[in-house]
């Protein structure tokens, strides 16, 4: 990847104003031509919105990018929408006990109208606080629910924590995936809401322990550190899946269910690790070092280590291995077609290619957690090296041909992939592989990633989940 070291957020301030007028525009599009009865839309299929059963987890993004590009055009009326569509439909979403998503969902809707009351960019009122304050402390314990309890590793990469567990996935209780780095942090809004999850006999269960802990057995099993004989330990690598054994509860293997292989990079689940635990930095550093204590029992700069070393390396990692030259990856590094296109890594990504599809919808995620890293870790060399190469990501899919500019395509980011390895994502007639379409969750990764640098070139209020 080559990082442009002069750019600055401001410079990218046309570019984000026509994110965010587009994203207006293709939001309420979406929201009139919509059919609810078919479900949620996913991805699009020659420009317009699909649907695709596997979960639930995508309606937040759609109301989400309402309420997103409201704030960012000023546009209250758009931002009263999404908060209607989040009042008459979201609830279900709260009270799902079946997947591991409650942060995509609900973060992306009551969290952020709870953001803007306490912004005061809404006005203020003590029973519409209130409304998303119990959804979102719900939700947390909803989520935090889905626990499985595994052996303590007496290792660096999990603090040496007495004890671990995860939030396991829609898989079942065995199931580990890298998704939930960035939706375990609705358990530390829980948390700090003053919430916890209660279970037979009065027994409580610390909502933010439940994050950390979760964090440290993502670090020990399913992201690769390069210090170990494994044949595939790539430094920053990450698998999707980490299994267990559900009769003792240890980890057994790595798996996948949407990248190439367990021990290649599926890129859309290292973005996630590289925004996940960046995110939780900036929230861990905002918490008095007693009161982590307190709720963790673990020492805070223990913890701020672990998750600071996977920052950096699922950022080094999509930096120097699996990015292009101008920053954007392909679906996964291990992708079979690959080896047929040269030198991918030296020049800019190819989304019209025919051998391997380019997953724009991960890079939208990269450059957030690349930006974020570089302002938890400040103006150093390697704060400002991040810090630059996420705008660089930025700028790239801020124009076309990423970013979709026609009025009858719904989607805002384009060549975004699903499930590639089902086969889910859609051909244009004429290609042998997937381009041209979008998704929900890469629409809203782009808006979230353009209302943050605006954000940041206006000196406004920082981007943020947290309280």
């Amino acid at each position: 990847m080559q990082i442009n070291h002069q750019l600055t957020a401001s410079d990218l301030r046309v570019d984000t104003q026509h994110v965010l007028e587009l994203a207006a525009q293709k939001a309420e599009v979406i929201d009139r031509t919509w059919d609810a009865s078919k479900g949620t839309p996913v991805f699009t299929v020659d420009g317009s919105y699909a649907t695709r059963g596997w979960t639930e987890w995508t309606q937040g993004f759609q109301y989400g990018c309402m309420i997103l590009a409201g704030d960012g055009l000023g546009d209250d009326k758009l931002i009263g929408l999404g908060k209607r569509r989040t009042i008459d439909n979201m609830l279900p979403h709260v009270t799902h006990v079946g997947v591991h998503d409650h942060g995509f969902n609900n973060l992306s809707t009551y969290g952020n109208l709870l953001r803007l009351l306490k912004e005061t960019r809404i006005v203020a009122d003590e029973w519409e606080e209130m409304t998303y304050s119990n959804a979102i402390a719900a939700s947390g314990a909803i989520q935090g629910s889905r626990w499985s309890g595994t052996p303590p590793v007496k290792s660096k990469h999990s603090a040496n924590a007495s004890a671990l567990g995860y939030i396991y996935s829609f898989n079942g209780p065995h199931s580990l995936f890298i998704d939930t780095m960035r939706t375990t942090r609705i358990l530390g809004v829980a948390w700090q809401l003053g919430h916890k999850l209660m279970h037979e006999g009065d027994r409580e269960a610390n909502l933010l322990k439940r994050s950390v802990l979760h964090g440290l057995t993502t670090s020990q099993c399913i992201v690769f550190h390069g210090d170990s004989e494994h044949t595939y330990d790539v430094r920053g690598r990450t698998a999707h899946e980490g299994t267990f054994n559900r009769i003792d509860g240890a980890f057994r293997s790595r798996a996948t269910q949407q990248g190439y292989s367990p021990f290649s990079t599926w890129t859309r689940g290292l973005s996630w690790a590289m925004l996940g635990f960046a995110e939780e930095l900036e929230f861990f550093e905002t918490i008095p070092a007693s009161d982590f204590q307190s709720a963790c029992g673990i020492a805070k700069s223990d913890v701020m280590k672990v998750y600071e070393r996977n920052a950096v390396e699922t950022c080094d990692h999509y930096i120097h291995d699996v990015s292009t030259l101008d920053g954007i990856t392909y679906w996964d590094d291990g992708a079979p077609g690959l080896s047929r296109m040269g030198d991918w890594r030296g020049r800019e990504a190819e989304p019209y290619n025919d051998f391997e599809p380019v997953d724009a919808s991960a890079s939208a995620i990269a450059a957030q957690g690349l930006i974020r890293l570089g302002n938890y870790l400040g103006n150093t060399d390697r704060g400002r090296n991040y810090y630059q190469a996420g705008l660089t990501v930025a700028k790239t899919l801020f124009a076309e041909p990423y970013l979709s500019t026609k009025q009858n395509h719904q989607g805002l980011l384009l060549h975004s992939i699903y499930h590639w390895p089902n086969h889910w994502d859609h051909v244009p007639e004429g290609s042998k592989v997937s381009h041209s379409e979008s998704s929900m969750w890469g629409d809203y990764h782009l808006l979230e990633l353009a209302l943050m640098v605006r954000r940041i070139s206006d000196g406004s209020p920082y981007l943020r989940f947290f309280l």
